[in-house]
């Protein structure tokens, strides 16, 4: 009797178990495969010393057509805001995104969105970088790349400011149309 009742809550501890672990096929048909990602920002030095951009957040294309709804994926920048970017170097890299889960998958580009309070001080006096009538103020750089899952990437977005920053004559205003390449490292988790 005793032996009975021994396997009777071994049968009992087995029905339990399955049924907290047990995934319905709702859950398994949305088994989505993840990838981390990271994205730090950083300037090539030159000429240019105290440039300052408004930082308010980085996506990614995850859709190859434009006007196809959530073609733009937002990583959700932790570093929003003005940033000076003569502190973005080699050594000092901003960190604007952090370990961000996507879905792995294809991805077409990567895009800084900045605000309006991008501008340069010279000789102490701060000018507007006026970044709407060009249309830049999401500069967008071709990344085309497979996102796998279990891995973990870190884009490297590089600044060039003295080619982003141009006068125009004809409305007397400072130009900042960024131009900026990204570099991708993968690793294994």
């Amino acid at each position: 009797m005793n032996h009975f009742q021994l396997i009777k809550s071994f049968c009992l501890t087995l029905l339990i178990l399955g049924f907290f672990s047990s995934c319905s096929k709702e859950e398994l048909e949305n088994d989505v495969q993840l990838t981390n990602v990271s994205v730090k920002l950083k300037t090539i030095t030159g000429e240019l010393k105290k440039v300052y951009i408004d930082i308010e957040d980085v996506q990614l294309k995850v859709k190859q057509e434009e006007n196809t709804p959530g073609t733009w994926l937002s990583l959700e920048a932790i570093n929003n805001g003005i940033h000076n970017t003569s502190d973005l170097n080699n050594e000092n890299a901003l960190l604007l995104v952090s370990n961000f889960s996507v879905e792995a998958g294809y991805i077409y580009g990567m895009r800084l969105v900045l605000g309006e309070n991008n501008f340069m001080d010279i000789s102490n006096v701060l000018h507007s970088l006026d970044v709407s009538d060009l249309g830049n103020s999401n500069p967008t750089n071709t990344v085309s790349t497979q996102l796998q899952h279990n891995k973990s990437y870190v884009f490297t977005i590089e600044l060039n400011k003295d080619q982003s920053i141009s006068y125009d004559e004809s409305s007397s205003m400072m130009v900042f149309n960024p131009k900026i390449q990204t570099e991708i490292r993968q690793f294994q988790y």
